[in-house]
């Protein structure tokens, strides 16, 4: 059933009980969905969201149907009370989904923020190792400088080539010398030392390019770890607010139907009675049709057998003694030939049958649920409706008790049976009372009118006095 769902309650010139309301309907008109008293509505076991989602609509439906016929807002708000309490614990898992998306969020943030610290703490030293090697590089060349001059001013020059020039004394010469050597190894030593600085500098500009790069990096990704962190933390802001709106929706429904709840029990009585009323003249018109079905059988059985014993008698038979009448059992009612009232392939949208009360709602009468005594299409607005079968317009317009424009049309008895077909909730009605219609004849057009939540047609089969699941005769 969907929104549009009747619910199985009929007009009040329209029978739909059966005149035995408690027996088979229970709770038709009395199941009424209270927050405060139902809880939470089970998520659906299926096996994707498109069935889970689909499992609650039905719920809500099923839980309008229940009201629709004593009262269209109040049976609105039935079916929005058990969406909203359907939809939240589904809500209530994304939002602690967005929450912990929140949470990994900030963990990346606050991540990339220490690896930033870290990298830019190497940096910080690297660069000044830069700095100290590049002192200690100038400290070397400097005195490699003053090593050369010295060397050069202490006698730099080859030893023999000092003699063979004649250079000083062969004293001064050896100071000289010795003076130079250690010169030399003082500069020499100073050279390996300027390499090393060297290329421990180069090494270092390599670590700090790295570095840098790391850091660019790294700031990147904290940028767009900002980013997702913002966008999850809106994110759970808005489904902390669906929350938080399914439950004030929930309450302000809850205590509106708390409220109305002495009106509702009320409506449901004078609707009980109503019913009760028009299902008693449903049974009672084809209670007197299949009567006078037999009566005619049984006349025109006598006038049968009279003929067959004047014809004996005229043959000299006069002991001749008819066989009494036996009223033949009731045959198929598939005789009727019950056509669809729809010419176009519509979908049936809540079929006929028992229907749990949804878990938690508040059944006034008690039983768990209710019986959904005919059909529903889901026709939109301004569909023709055609009479599935030949037959006598009964009632052709408004009715009271929530069914709206109805048609109800009798077909009389064919093999012992007699059948009635009833269209509710039209926009429209084409035909009168009293009427004589075909099968497949233009009757109406379908709508929302009455105790409707939506545009749809209701279809019900009445046999022998009782609501019977019009699929098992079309």
């Amino acid at each position: 059933m969907n929104s549009t769902s009747s619910g199985g309650t009929g007009a009040v010139t329209t029978p739909r009980r059966g005149g035995r309301w408690q027996a088979r309907m229970g709770g038709t008109l009395a199941s009424l969905v209270l927050v405060g008293m139902l809880g939470l509505v089970p998520a659906a076991h299926a096996d994707n969201l498109d069935d889970q989602a689909a499992a609650l609509r039905q719920q809500a439906d099923d839980a309008a149907s229940a009201l629709e016929f004593v009262d269209a807002g109040i049976a609105k708000s039935a079916s929005d009370l058990v969406m909203y309490q359907g939809q939240l614990p589904g809500a209530q898992a994304a939002l602690a989904d967005a929450q912990n998306r929140v949470g990994a969020a900030t963990e990346l943030v606050n991540s990339l923020a220490a690896r930033i610290g870290l990298a830019q703490q190497s940096k910080d030293k690297i660069t000044a190792q830069i700095a100290l090697e590049a002192k200690k590089s100038a400290e070397t060349k400097s005195m490699i400088g003053q090593l050369a001059a010295q060397s050069y001013k202490a006698g730099g020059l080859p030893p023999n080539l000092a003699l063979i020039l004649g250079v000083g004394n062969s004293g001064d010469l050896a100071d000289s010398i010795d003076l130079a050597g250690q010169a030399m190894r003082s500069q020499n030593a100073a050279l390996e030392r300027l390499t090393t600085e060297k290329a421990t500098n180069q090494n270092a500009q390599a670590r700090l390019v790295a570095v840098e790069a790391e850091i660019k990096d790294l700031k990147t990704q904290a940028d767009a770890a900002l980013v997702a962190e913002q966008a999850a933390r809106d994110q759970a802001a808005a489904k902390k607010a669906a929350v938080d709106k399914l439950i004030s929706d929930s309450a302000a429904i809850n205590a509106k139907l708390e409220a109305q709840k002495p009106q509702i029990q009320a409506k449901i009585k004078v609707v009980q009675q109503q019913q009760d009323n028009v299902a008693a003249k449903i049974a009672e018109r084809q209670r007197q049709e299949i009567e006078a079905a037999r009566k005619a059988a049984e006349a025109e059985a006598a006038r049968q057998a009279e003929l067959a014993r004047q014809k004996a008698a005229e043959q000299g038979n006069n002991n001749f003694v008819p066989q009494p009448y036996v009223p033949p059992a009731p045959g198929n009612p598939s005789a009727f030939g019950l056509a669809h009232p729809f010419a176009g392939n519509i979908p049936i949208t809540s079929g006929f049958g028992w229907r749990q009360t949804p878990p938690g709602t508040i059944d006034f009468n008690g039983t768990g649920g209710y019986m959904h005594t005919g059909v529903d299409f889901g026709a939109t607005c301004g569909t023709p409706v055609y009479a599935a079968a030949a037959g006598t317009v009964v009632i052709a317009g408004w009715t009271n008790g929530g069914g709206g424009n109805t048609v109800q049309i009798t077909h009389g008895v064919i093999q012992g049976n007699a059948l009635m077909t009833i269209y509710y909730h039209n926009s429209s009605v084409q035909v009168a009372a009293g009427q004589q219609v075909s099968r497949g004849q233009l009757i109406a057009y379908s709508g929302s009118t009455g105790n409707s939540t939506g545009c749809h047609a209701h279809f019900e089969t009445w046999l022998n006095g009782s609501p019977v699941d019009p699929m098992t005769l079309l």
